[in-house]
């Protein structure tokens, strides 16, 4: 008897088995195919152009991603990882994605292969587990056993792969200068330096180069209300208000029914002194700053330019919660009282050094400097167009992130695709000590890792095949001589502008220890994930009654 009798029917339709897993390989790939061309420092940019014709240029893996309409259930774990990866460390987002993917194709290889999906998860497990164990105690370098600046070389590697790698000189500098200044210290005592406090603005003209760093302040895009406004302020005690200053009207739904003329102008006269009295209140505080939300309209401007304030409307609400953040002011939604009065107490205002509009380029930026509560920086990128400050600014981000998980975790791997290739050697011999199935599994693994190595060759237009061969003896010999010498070449890694291998770590090619564990971690995850699927049901929408 049919499921159909029984009244078990599936309003939709059902795949399982083979094929599902099939279509979230093939949808898989697909996905790491369109990013594989951009990783590393010779990786291509992709353009992508949105239903309304704006057009994104990048090589970042997770803006790649996240600007993509994908459909398939498959790829969406995909595109959740790089932004995963993006969030957690900033950069190799694009790596994680071709690793999830290739690990995904081996294991559906071992499943063709009658190897159950279940044993291949155990096996990924265990290799990844016995990856992680092997970086933290073979290949990772503590900060301080290095002599030269880290920092600007963790920074220089990051943008090597990216647009601005041209003037990575300026950039590390302004970066590792900008995570530096933002240092606090938590109750444990652990320093955390927090990407968020570190403003990206940017502002058309000029080249790259022009790029500055404005240390110990924070910058807007907005300008002063009023051209009669002073232009600097120091010793500036900032207001932050949530609400319009304008002519009082009264709310929706509240009519006054006036008989004599005379009255009229009495309540014109008394909406206008509820907002000179509200102004007053905000000024006898000690305001000589003020920035709201909404608007200010000429007539409450009028009363702050007599009171030489330097008023700015309109300020995105990001902006103003950091800069209540930094100031150590307090934003307002209201001036109401618990007994139904306004008042303004001096409490709420925020304190820096100095405030000053400047116009930059086409635009007038406010720097807040020397914020008395938190530490913030902001840095200014310059560029010819709006792509290339867009880049740009993904770049810093992913730097600046990378530096501050360096400095948080104090701990650097070798890049070029030294880890990746260690690894696959070390766990090809672990492999070798199980005599289940997870053998196969494990293998796969560790053939899965070497796509990086060849993918950096390969879009760097050199021969893959060649390059990880020489890569490989090297770490060989490494791995199973007890020679010192032959111990420093666990070191080695590609060096694709001169078709060799080198010392990645005296060359200063250094990635973050957290950033390749946790992508280790996550592509896994991602891959053990989809592996795991093996029926996709698809239900019909309700049909619509005609």
């Amino acid at each position: 008897m049919s499921n159909s009798d029984l009244g078990l029917s599936l309003q939709g339709e059902r795949q399982s088995g083979a094929d599902v897993r099939a279509a979230n390989v093939t949808a898989v790939m697909a996905l790491a195919n369109i990013l594989k061309s951009s990783l590393g420092p010779q990786g291509l940019d992709k353009m992508l152009v949105d239903d309304i014709g704006d057009v994104t240029i990048t090589n970042d893996g997770a803006t790649i991603l996240k600007q993509l309409e994908v459909e398939h259930p498959a790829a969406k774990v995909l595109v959740e990882l790089a932004h995963l990866q993006d969030t957690e460390v900033g950069d190799g987002t694009t790596s994680v994605v071709i690793v999830a993917a290739e690990l995904l194709k081996r294991a559906n290889e071992l499943v063709k292969n009658n190897i159950h999906p279940t044993v291949i998860i155990s096996g990924y497990r265990m290799a990844m587990k016995e990856a992680i164990k092997y970086i933290q105690a073979n290949l990772s370098v503590p900060v301080d056993q290095l002599d030269q600046d880290v920092l600007l070389n963790i920074a220089k590697t990051t943008l090597s792969s990216k647009f601005v790698g041209t003037e990575s000189e300026l950039f590390t500098k302004i970066i590792v200068d900008a995570v530096k200044s933002v240092k606090i210290t938590n109750a444990a005592g652990k320093a955390k330096y927090p990407v968020n406090q570190i403003n990206i603005i940017k502002s058309h003209g000029q080249s790259s180069s022009e790029s500055q760093l404005v240390a110990g302040g924070y910058a807007i895009q907005a300008f002063r209300c009023s051209q009669e406004m002073p232009t600097y302020i120091a010793n500036a005690k900032i207001a932050l208000l949530d609400f319009d200053l304008k002519r009082h009207r009264m709310s929706m739904g509240v009519n006054i029914v006036i008989d004599d003329p005379e009255e009229l102008e009495r309540v014109r006269q008394k909406e206008m002194d509820i907002t000179k009295e509200k102004i007053k209140k905000i000024v006898d505080a000690g305001t000589t700053v003020l920035f709201t939300t909404k608007g200010i309209d000429d007539f409450a401007m009028k009363y702050l330019v007599d009171a030489g304030v330097l008023a700015a409307r309109r300020v995105d609400k990001k902006d103003i919660k950091r800069i209540a953040k930094c100031t150590g002011a307090q934003l307002l939604l209201t001036m109401a009282t618990m007994d139904g009065d306004e008042e303004f107490d001096p409490k709420y205002l925020g304190g820096a050094d100095e405030v000053v509009e400047k116009r930059v380029g086409d635009n007038d930026f406010i720097f807040i400097k020397g914020c008395q509560a938190q530490k913030a920086t902001t840095i200014l990128v310059r560029g010819a167009n709006e792509f290339m400050l867009d880049e740009a600014e993904r770049s810093i981000h992913d730097a600046l992130c990378a530096v501050s998980r360096t400095m948080e975790s104090n701990a650097v791997v070798p890049g070029g695709g030294a880890c990746e290739t260690a690894l696959s050697l070390h766990l090809e011999d672990y492999a070798r000590t199980f005599d289940s199935y997870e053998q196969w599994a494990i293998a796969e693994f560790a053939e899965a890792l070497l796509t990086i190595p060849k993918v950096l060759a390969q879009n760097a237009a050199m021969d893959a095949i060649d390059l990880l061969a020489a890569l490989r003896v090297r770490h060989h010999a490494s791995q199973a001589g007890q020679d010192e010498k032959k111990k420093e070449y666990r070191w080695y890694g590609l060096d694709l502008t001169n078709n060799t291998v080198r010392n990645s770590v005296t060359a200063g090619v250094l990635e973050p220890l957290v950033s390749k564990l946790k992508s280790l971690k996550f592509a896994t995850e991602a891959a053990i994930t989809i592996l795991r699927i093996d029926d996709l049901i698809r239900v019909d929408p309700d049909p619509q009654p005609q």
